[in-house]
């Protein structure tokens, strides 16, 4: 039976939007195991633009939506109509774009918020206790979504995992192969960029996750 998974991006480009080979390497996964894919994003004004040869600041404007496209090749949807009842999992790349557009993590810390639309998503698959995946610093969400005492993994970022538990998670070292499941929840967590250093280090945690998710859509298969 064939799944059907959400994937949530956040723009395009890692300082800025979604991390591109984290999103491709999903994607790709999802599509060699023979699920069904859409691709969801806020149709909101990025928090801000970055400059990816210099890493500098832009004087510009660019809608997360719009540049989601690019990775989607425009098959993306605004995430206001993503339905879970129509979705076996979700799943979130990583790539500051999580923590900028997503929610404001990257600027309030363990005082962040979540933007409402992606957090009623998130929040509608938790609660019918459907898989989740969540990439590189989109884990930094999981204690909004979840609430107190969820298990999930950035992988060895001391900062970034403290302010994880002040908001109420339960972080748990991870190599960058591997993966940190919260069985209770359904929620599998890998650190991919936030330890990879390569392309294809990103890649192997990120094949776990993805064939752990569609695996945890199959409990309860007749």
């Amino acid at each position: 039976m064939t799944k059907k998974v959400a994937v949530i991006l956040s723009g395009c480009g890692v300082y800025d939007g979604a991390e591109i080979h984290e999103s491709v390497i999903t994607l790709l996964r999802l599509d060699q195991r023979g699920a069904q894919v859409q691709c969801f994003a806020p149709n909101i004004a990025q928090m801000h633009v970055i400059n990816h040869l210099t890493g500098e600041e832009l004087p510009e404007s660019r809608n997360v939506l719009v540049e989601s496209a690019r990775i989607a090749r425009g098959d993306v949807k605004d995430v206001r109509e993503a339905k879970a009842e129509e979705f076996d999992a979700l799943i979130v790349p990583g790539g500051f774009g999580a923590a900028k557009n997503l929610s404001d993590f990257a600027a309030q810390g363990a005082e962040c918020s979540v933007n409402p639309d992606v957090l009623a998503l998130a929040e509608a698959f938790a609660e019918a206790c459907k898989p989740v995946g969540l990439i590189c610093i989109s884990p930094a969400l999981a204690a909004k979504i979840y609430g107190p005492g969820v298990l999930c993994t950035i992988g060895n970022d001391a900062d970034t995992a403290a302010a994880m538990e002040k908001m109420g998670a339960k972080h748990q070292e991870c190599d960058v192969h591997d993966i940190v499941e919260d069985s209770q929840r359904k929620l599998v967590s890998t650190p991919a960029y936030m330890v990879a250093q390569s392309i294809s280090e990103a890649a192997g945690g990120i094949y776990k996750l993805v064939d752990r998710v569609l695996e945890l859509t199959h409990e309860g298969d007749q």
